[in-house]
């Protein structure tokens, strides 16, 4: 074990890369060592393996991990750059940029291996065939079933959702009244709390946040929803003594990721794709400050229209007429910019709060009861004012 542990790894590349008289000359090569392969030919110490290639513990360690529960798993194979290519690539530094194999190496490569090929059919690079009875066939397609099909697969449709009607936000359709004010902020988060009490449609809504959720007026819903967490709350939030405090949940429904823009968008796409994925439809609604949009996930904005994801992108306190007190790092009237490239981001910069009702409804409608390959950006404002 000792003299393993002072072996680097190109060492041990290097002993691949020779044959079994150098590994004795240069591994076992103290006393106690050569003593331990005496008795071993040169032949017998080249077929000295590598865990990662040894199909027995390579088993052990996935049983392992499979039954083991409450916490990843990381498995460490140690294996053989270019392992089974022999003289061709094996153990060489210049295996990564080998695409072919000549006969012999290819003939070579059918004995070490045990191939049921011919010398014939190997000329011809056939591919072996071992039946669709075949134990390790039916366990493959097992699996592939178990996980919901094969690869590459996309649904295009899902069971489609029943959205609620534009007069469901009957409220924000309303003028604000005399004297009363708020923002589009707000009159967003109050239709967000609509979706989620929807019998038909609540379960599939997806609140997520890049910071806390207060900035945005969402801690309404810490109570009714609650924040989702894997390991629950196992603490005592500092506000647990007022109505809407800081609930964690395992079954809570808002993704509080913290400021992590990326970590976020991340999520938001697993959730505007799990009717590809999944066959089942969920809403995103993914708030952040808007000029840390785009600016930052805009590769992802991106793949998200190649992968079709469906959902809305809230660029909350935009505009450049407010939250001057953190400074003009937020003074966003421009994100629009980075939204119009891509093809499939539809975007609003809307003004007032029917406005907002009316282009969610339409989103709502075109995603999940059309199911149109398109979604939604929305910046929305944090200044109060009055709403015709």
């Amino acid at each position: 074990r000792r003299r393993m542990e002072e072996c680097v790894d190109g060492d041990y590349q290097t002993f691949k890369s020779k044959d079994g008289a150098y590994v004795r000359e240069h591994f076992f090569n103290s006393p106690e060592l050569k003593a331990m392969v005496a008795n071993w030919s040169d032949d017998d110490i080249w077929r000295l393996n590598r865990g990662g290639h040894d199909p027995h513990k390579v088993y052990a360690a996935y049983h392992a991990a499979v039954n083991h529960a409450g916490q990843p798993t990381v498995i460490l194979a140690k294996t053989i750059k270019g392992y089974g290519m022999g003289e061709a690539g094996e153990a060489q530094n210049i295996t990564h940029q080998q695409k072919k194999m000549g006969t012999t190496s290819l003939r070579a490569f059918r004995d070490r291996f045990r191939l049921p090929l011919s010398d014939a059919q190997v000329d011809k690079l056939e591919y072996i065939n071992p039946g669709a009875d075949a134990p390790e066939i039916q366990y493959m397609r097992e699996r592939r079933m178990a996980l919901g099909g094969f690869l590459p697969q996309r649904r295009q449709k899902a069971e489609p959702l029943e959205v609620p009607p534009l007069s469901a936000f009957d409220a924000q359709l309303k003028a604000s009244g005399e004297g009363r004010e708020f923002s589009t902020t707000m009159a967003f988060v109050r239709m967000l709390g609509t979706l989620a009490k929807d019998k038909k449609v609540g379960k599939h809504v997806v609140p997520i946040v890049a910071d806390e959720s207060r900035t945005f007026g969402m801690e309404g819903m810490f109570r009714s929803l609650g924040i989702w967490s894997s390991v629950g709350q196992n603490y005592t939030p500092q506000d647990h003594g007022e109505l809407m405090f800081y609930k964690e949940s395992k079954d809570g429904q808002i993704l509080q990721e913290g400021i992590t823009e990326s970590g976020a968008m991340a999520s938001w796409i697993a959730a505007a794709t799990s009717y590809s994925t999944h066959g089942v439809q969920m809403m995103p609604f993914f708030i952040y400050y808007s000029m840390f949009g785009f600016q930052r996930f805009g590769d992802l904005a991106w793949a998200a229209g190649d992968q079709r994801a469906r959902g809305f992108l809230l660029g909350g306190t935009s505009g450049r007429t407010t939250l001057n007190g953190e400074g003009l790092q937020h003074e966003d009237g421009h994100s629009h910019i980075q939204s119009a490239l891509v093809p499939n981001c539809i975007s609003y910069d809307p003004t007032f709060s029917y406005e907002v009702a009316v282009i969610l409804q339409d989103g709502l409608r075109r995603m999940y009861r059309e199911q149109e390959d398109v979604f939604y950006y929305l910046t929305l404002l944090n200044e109060n004012y009055a709403h015709p």
